[in-house]
């Protein structure tokens, strides 16, 4: 995505479309991770950067609202998830078990960070509801992955088929904390 602030801020028609497209592109290029690390394709680095970039994407839309600060935290915490699912996913096809045990406990704690860090910046941001949308994509990319890594890819993508409604869903509610917040017509 291509995201270029515009002087005067967005519609909440724009909005939902500019923070589905980025739920969207977040699992979508953690798919392409998935598959590039399943089988070693040259396209990793690539990948991995155009994933990388998610974050910042999400930042500059947040700054918007919320300022630079805020927008750059939720930039960390986003990026933080992003490095330690490819760590799992290569940990997972490595069959390293204690070492993808510890990262899934991190990769979760990372999510609860996220969750309490958005109920802070919006009154209409539930941190309960945050860490239950957070918590459901975590399993589902990680069965995701797992499937993909076993070859099982029919089912793998029946899976992300899931996580690419989740997405919308985690892109809803933070649209709507947002129109709710600023008054957004």
């Amino acid at each position: 995505m291509s995201f270029e602030r515009k002087s005067n801020g967005f519609t909440s028609k724009e909005l939902s479309n500019t923070l589905r497209e980025l739920w969207t592109e977040h699992v979508l290029w953690t798919r392409f991770f998935i598959v590039s690390t399943a089988f070693k394709l040259p396209d990793l680095p690539f990948v991995t950067d155009r994933l990388l970039q998610n974050p910042g994407d999400f930042a500059k839309v947040l700054s918007v609202f919320y300022g630079k600060d805020i927008a750059k935290k939720f930039e960390k915490l986003l990026t933080e998830h992003l490095l330690i699912a490819a760590e799992l996913v290569n940990a997972l096809k490595a069959c390293k078990h204690a070492k993808a045990e510890a990262l899934r406990k991190k990769w979760f704690a990372n999510a609860k960070d996220i969750a309490e860090f958005l109920a802070c910046i919006n009154p209409y941001w539930n941190e309960r509801t945050w860490k239950e949308l957070l918590f459901e994509h975590l399993r589902l990319t990680e069965e995701e992955a797992e499937l993909y890594l076993d070859c099982r890819f029919e089912k793998s993508i029946r899976v992300y088929d899931k996580i690419q409604d989740q997405a919308l869903e985690m892109a809803d509610v933070m649209t709507n904390g947002i129109v709710r917040q600023f008054c957004l017509r």
